[in-house]
């Protein structure tokens, strides 16, 4: 075994992978760049080396960097977690020529599995199903649109070098092909620096199921499915494992093909195999196709881990050190059911779009699995993926896991920046998912209901009003002569007076509605009922957990307010990067036009005019990194 191993990575999966190391009693080596100073998994590490500036490309994508780092600090070994240099076969090629172990495939199988055509190709002639389509090499519009035609619309356009949902995009008609085939070679050509694509049949109820396998060069298992159904935009929200309605027949069928695929490529170390499956006649083992294959550690990993009872790191690190399979195939088996929810700083309602911010309270419920890269008093970074946690549940039965999560989402606790917890906690309560009928398109379906934002009880808000004045821990407000001290509390758009009677006991009145609040040792009450709600007051907001998150704004009486942008404005939503600029000065637009393209954490927003005028100016020119509402570009007045 290792003595010392470098992570080169950051956040949740680098603390992750140093767990699993101090259990086993191997030592570590962080590496960080300029934003990561701080950042947990540098804490956690034995050690830890400075490897550049906060942008990937000079920090985590510096190849050379890392193995310096490795030399310099003894490592013998580089786990490289998932995202990053974690599937470039380069970096493991210079791994291996340094003298030291990648703790994970080789470059070939990566190389193998790299492109999706040749993948595809290669899957066929080991006799894993493919989905109907083009993979082939020409990349001509004229051509790829022909491969359309003849595919059958509607089709997925997937860029060859993908991942993540960048490069994809369904067109339902012919008409779109060449817009859409337009985008998905800009934002692959972005994204991953190869804009080539491939055309695939689109399925029109699909399961995302993907397949566990593990292997030692020579030999291959599998450790049962996982589905990954509930996404949007190609994104996954919520995994499970075992996948809902499988049949012993359909799970022997995927995992023998996902066997197959390891196998063809004498592959080490963990992956996943992922399949697109028709289940609009139930799982059939004739509806399942092969997608494309993960060669490294996958997020949702923890799921499998909880029904297999499998350390997944440990594995990997026992079989990069020499070690064989650690078990045969036959001594696997399923125990229960397992729920992993992903936990975002993102602003739903603008449309997921990623945010940033310090996280003031950070606080996890009790008795579940929380993978994490950060805590309380972390900034949140433009620079990276927006991850808070993954939240894992793990019970005998579905219903019980997911009861679970629930739970364990609605006690989950932050504050200091926007997040999609209300979002998770909604699709933890949906009635169709919690019957198990999922497909990848259920939350595109019921998106409005999914993202309506909780309405907070009068009981609540009567809480935030004592919480902006400063009463959440039961303080006193102080009194007037032979009276209680009324107090107007400063909620933005809520009308409510506080009537101190004694420490923990007041009277907020809503409208005229009076409200009896009184603290207890087991938390606050309201109307003589128990609400379990904590307050949080943090800078300018307060912040109310009550199954929910409820946030309001606390408004200073002496603070000028200050019209800061008129609708001839169109600002950055989000800190990003501004990749390309559509318009110039004089230039007259309608309602809809493509105005800009704002890069931020890998995923690239279109940005479009609000209404229609003529542009006064263009404020800011391409490659230009801006913060979350920058002013753009400007249009002229309206007459």
């Amino acid at each position: 075994m290792f003595r010392k191993i470098l992570i080169a990575n950051r956040g949740e999966i680098a603390c992750r992978v140093i767990e699993t190391a101090r259990r086993m009693g191997v030592a570590t080596v962080a590496v960080y760049s300029d934003a990561d100073r701080g950042a947990r998994h540098v804490a956690l590490a034995d050690e830890a080396v400075h490897i550049g500036g906060p942008a990937p490309a000079d920090s985590y994508l510096r190849g050379d960097a890392i193995i310096a780092a490795a030399r310099a600090t003894g490592a013998q070994a580089i786990h490289p977690g998932y995202g990053f240099l974690s599937e470039n076969p380069g970096f493991v090629d210079a791994v291996q020529a340094a003298g030291l172990v990648f703790i994970g495939p080789s470059g070939d199988a990566i190389r193998a599995m790299g492109l999706k055509d040749a993948a595809k190709r290669l899957m066929a002639e080991a006799g894993v199903p493919v989905v109907p389509g083009y993979h082939g090499d020409n990349q001509d519009a004229e051509h790829l649109a022909g491969a359309a035609d003849a595919v059958g619309y509607p089709v997925l356009i997937k860029a060859v070098a993908g991942g993540g949902g960048k490069g994809m995009r369904r067109v339902d008609q012919p008409r779109d092909f060449a817009a859409a085939l337009e985008s998905a070679q800009g934002e692959a050509r972005t994204a991953f620096g190869n804009p080539a694509v491939l055309i695939e049949k689109y399925v029109e109820k699909p399961r995302h199921i993907e397949v566990q396998v593990f292997g030692d060069g020579k030999a291959a298992l599998h450790l049962f499915e996982r589905d990954c159904s509930l996404q949007r935009r190609h994104q996954k929200v919520i995994e499970e494992a075992p996948a809902p309605g499988m049949t012993p027949e359909m799970r022997a069928a995927m995992g023998q093909a996902a066997v197959r695929a390891a196998e063809a490529i004498g592959y080490c170390g963990a992956g996943t195999v992922e399949f697109i499956v028709d289940a609009s006649d139930g799982l059939r083992p004739d509806r399942f196709w092969f997608m494309e294959m993960n060669t490294r550690l996958q997020v949702e990993h923890p799921v499998t881990e909880a029904i297999t009872g499998v350390d997944l790191v440990e594995w990997q690190l026992r079989v990069a050190s020499g070690e064989p399979l650690p078990c045969a195939q036959q001594d696997l088996a399923i125990r229960g059911h397992a729920f992993e929810a992903r936990l975002y700083a993102e602003d739903v309602p603008a449309g997921f779009l990623p945010a940033t911010g310090r996280l003031a309270h950070l606080r996890f419920s009790e008795g579940f699995r929380a993978d994490t890269g950060v805590r309380a008093g972390d900034t949140i970074s433009p620079w990276y993926d927006p991850m808070i946690a993954k939240i894992i549940t793990h019970g005998p039965t579905r219903a019980t896991a997911l009861g679970q999560l629930a739970r364990a989402l609605e006690e989950t606790e932050v504050a200091g920046s926007v997040t999609n917890l209300a979002f998770l906690s909604a699709l933890a309560r949906h009635p169709g998912f919690a019957a198990g009928d999922v497909d990848t398109g259920l939350i595109a379906r019921d998106l409005e209901a999914l993202v309506a934002p909780p309405v907070a009880s009068p009981a609540v808000t009567a809480l935030a009003a004592l919480a902006a004045l400063g009463l959440e821990a039961g303080q006193g407000a102080g009194f007037t002569l032979w009276a209680p001290l009324r107090r107007a509390s400063p909620l933005e758009g809520v009308a409510a007076v506080v009537l101190a009677h004694a420490p923990g006991h007041a009277t907020v009145e809503l409208d005229g509605q009076p409200h009896d609040c009184r603290l207890h040792p087991d938390g606050w009450w309201v109307d003589g009922a128990k609400t379990g709600a904590r307050l949080l007051r943090h800078g300018d907001r307060v912040t109310v957990f009550a199954g929910a998150a409820f946030q309001f704004r606390v408004v200073d009486p002496l603070a000028r307010q200050v019209q800061v942008a008129g609708g001839g404005l169109t600002l950055a939503p989000m800190p990003g990067v501004v990749k390309a600029v559509f318009v110039a000065p004089g230039q007259a637009v309608v309602l809809g036009d493509r105005l800009a393209v704002l890069e931020a954490m890998k995923m690239e927003h279109t940005l479009t005019a609000a209404r229609g005028g003529v542009v006064a100016e263009v404020l800011v020119p391409p490659g230009t990194q801006v913060e979350a509402g920058a002013a753009l570009i400007r249009l002229e007045d309206e007459p």
